[in-house]
Formats: C-alpha cells, structure tokens, sequence
C-alpha cells in the first residue's frame, strides 16, 4: 500500500503542465505553463540573492536595503528568520533526494552559516535577554525558533540545535526569572497567552488576556517535534522550572495545549481558525493562512503520534477551508496586506507538504500546483523574484519584501514538478 500511494504522488507531481488563469468574471480559464526543476532552484537562487544579507546570512525586510543591520533596520522580523531557514533545510532534503552533490554540499553549508548568522544577530540565542532590537519580547517570536530548532536537530543531528530548542520552549511554557514574566502557559484556565506586558518588569498574565493562535498551535508543533526526537529514556525532572520534558511529557503538553485550541479557535463545522480568543469573550473570527496552517501541522503530528483519525480530520477540515474559501476569489493561495503577512504562504507550505505526502492527501496538489504555476509566471523575471500577489505581476526591479517573495520559492522546495 504504502509503494502504491509513493507511485501515485510521484505521477501526480510529474504531470504538472497547466496553469490555471483567472478571469475578470472570477472564471478559470487554462492555458499551458509548466514549471520545471531548474525553476525551482532559479525560484530559491532569486529569492536569496534578492534579499538575504551574504555577509550576516540573516535576511532582509525588503530589497531596498543593502543590509540587515537590525530590527527597524533592514532585517526581516526575528520571527521570520526561522521560517526562511526551515526554507534552506527544505533545499538540502530536495538537493539530497535528487542526489546532486554539489547542491547537497551547498545547501547544508547554507544552512549553518543561517543558524551562525541568526545566532550571533539575535543574542547568542539567550532567549532570557529582552531587548526589544536583537532580542525577544514576545513568546510566540521565541515559539517558531523553538520548532525550526528541532527541525534542524532532526536534520542534521546537532546537539546544540536541540539544546536551544529545548532551552526556548522551557522559556516559554515556564517564563524567565530573568525577565520576570510567569510563562505562555495558563495552568488555570489552560491555552497560551501570547505576550507579557509590558515587556520589561512585566505584570502576571490575568483572565482575559489575548490567547493567540500564533502561539497556541506553534506551541504543539513544537512539543510534538521535540517528543518526536528527544530520548526514550530521559527521566522526569523534578525542577519546578525543568530544562526539559520527557518524551511523554512533551506529548501531553502538546495534546492538552490543541485540545484547548480546539474547543477555543476551531468552527468545528468549517474549518476556520479563530486569530485569538480573550477570556470568555467570542473568539476574533479573523482567519489567516498561517493559523490555519499551523493547526493542520499539530492535527498531523498528533495523528502520526497517536493514530486517532478525529486528528486528520481536523487538518482535512482547515485544508478545505483555505482551498475553498479564502482563496475563492482568485484560485489561489490569498494575500494579505499588512507588515509580515507574506510570510504565511512559507508556513502554509511547510504543512500543507506533511498533508500531501505523509497523509496521502493528494486532492491538494492541483490547487497548489496552480498557485505555484501562477505566481511564478507572474514574476519579476529579471531576478526570478515572485510577488505576494500571486495573480498580479511583479515589476521589474520593484521594491519587494523578504515576506512576501518567500511563499513561491517555499512552495516550489516542497512542491517541485518531480519528487
């Protein structure tokens, strides 16, 4: 069974050779544009080329600056950096499952000089220093390095990757004695809060306070990648601040944070994930890509850890409600205007790729290779650089931010015309 669905999706991905092109009436009319391989690494190579700093190997807000210098200074969110390195470990799995050397050498060089970049921007990695131009002050920021971590020790096998990894997720859940905030986690009402405030001498979190989808669904991808490749082993710390979990502990944490989520941000009956919740008021019924795709990407994780179907249904339910409401109008993937929204495309693809492949779901291909097909079309074909837009051109030498230019190379890593 399992040879037979690897079969069907390396036919599925090889016939590629449409595109799908909308009308003024909303109508999709097709015409024939394929992508090939060479797009692929020529989608990545502008997207780098455009807007990562090769002297700090962090990347920039947008291609206006010449550098990366800070926050407010040319380099892209502190949250963002890890999602454009899960980008560069994605090229190093395509590289290596395509067996080019030279890619293979390349890409796994790029993906240490991004962590050394990171790590000497963003203060050491001490995930205690709360500066608001280098360091962190918000806990979903520390969330999304927390997962990219634990992608890279699972990758490559460093220890210092899963040391950190582990390091920020205790930050979070438990809070810094440093800083002085008590913590994500509600152990009294359960969920995670989304920020401490104000950001330097904080007060405890109280009923009421915002209780985001940012940091909720992140919070059980990152538990349930960290139970995925901690030691069967470990004994239970009996800290009240534990540097690490045990590979159970780290399950149950990751379970009792969705469970929260689903009863909190999910329209059991559409799919869509609410953006917050404040206390027992009505959750903010506003739906973004990327909170839909983190939620598919802890339903799969707790599907492949427990076997429980109601968990891929649950990803299913959110993958339809992207697919068949939000991007309606123009027959693929939206974009939202506003500082960092581009960005979603990249986490939507990372997930969406798990629902593909690891759960045989490959209904999804035809939508993603249309929003693939026709954001690269669009593109500024002087420096193979895509809009957020995906349905509008890109002008030639246009000024573009990191954000939105990631979603297309991101899509096309994960999605390439053969597997």
């Amino acid at each position: 069974m399992k040879g037979k669905i690897l079969l069907t999706l390396t036919l599925l991905l090889g016939a590629s050779t449409t595109i799908w092109a909308v009308g003024n009436l909303g109508q999709a009319n097709q015409k024939k544009h394929a992508y090939t391989n060479k797009d692929v690494w020529a989608a990545y190579e502008g997207f780098n080329n455009t807007l990562l700093d090769s002297n700090k190997y962090i990347y920039k807000t947008n291609s206006s600056y010449p550098s990366a210098v800070d926050r407010g200074n040319g380099a892209a969110a502190i949250w963002c950096q890890p999602i454009y390195w899960d980008m560069a470990m994605n090229a190093y799995k395509l590289a290596k499952a395509q067996k080019d050397g030279k890619k293979i050498r390349y890409y796994k060089t790029l993906c240490e000089k991004i962590f050394a970049g990171n790590k000497a921007q963003y203060c050491q990695f001490d995930f205690d220093d709360n500066n608001e131009n280098t360091g962190w002050f918000i806990y979903d920021d520390i969330m999304w390095w927390t997962i990219s971590l634990a992608r890279g020790y699972e990758l490559f096998g460093v220890d210092e990757y899963l040391k950190l990894s582990e390091a920020s997720f205790k930050r979070v859940w438990y809070g810094s004695e440093k800083v002085g905030d008590t913590g994500s986690y509600d152990k009294e009402n359960g969920g995670m809060f989304w920020q401490w405030q104000p950001i330097h001498h904080p007060k405890p979190n109280k009923f009421g306070d915002g209780k985001m989808a940012c940091i909720n669904f992140p919070t059980v991808v990152a538990a349930l990648t960290l139970y995925n490749n901690v030691p069967d082993n470990r004994k239970e710390s009996t800290d009240k601040r534990p540097d690490y979990q045990t590979k159970a502990q780290y399950l149950a944490k990751g379970k009792e944070i969705y469970e929260w989520g689903v009863e909190n941000l999910l329209d059991k009956a559409t799919g869509r994930i609410a953006d917050s919740r404040h206390g027992n008021g009505n959750p903010a019924w506003k739906a973004h890509v990327y909170n839909q795709a983190t939620f598919i990407g802890a339903s799969i994780l707790l599907y492949k850890a427990t076997g429980e179907k109601r968990y891929l249904d649950n990803a299913i339910l959110a993958a339809d409600y992207i697919v068949k409401d939000m991007s309606a109008e123009h027959k693929v993937l939206p974009f939202e205007v506003g500082i960092e929204q581009g960005i979603y495309t990249a986490i939507f693809a990372e997930y969406m790729a798990w629902l593909v492949y690891d759960c045989g779901q490959t209904q999804y291909l035809s939508f993603l290779k249309r929003t693939i097909q026709t954001g690269w079309a669009n593109r500024d074909k002087t420096r193979n650089v895509c809009g957020g837009e995906y349905h509008k051109k890109l002008p030639a030498g246009s000024e573009i931010d990191s954000y939105s230019a990631s979603g297309i190379p991101a899509l096309m890593l994960l999605f390439p015309p053969k597997k």
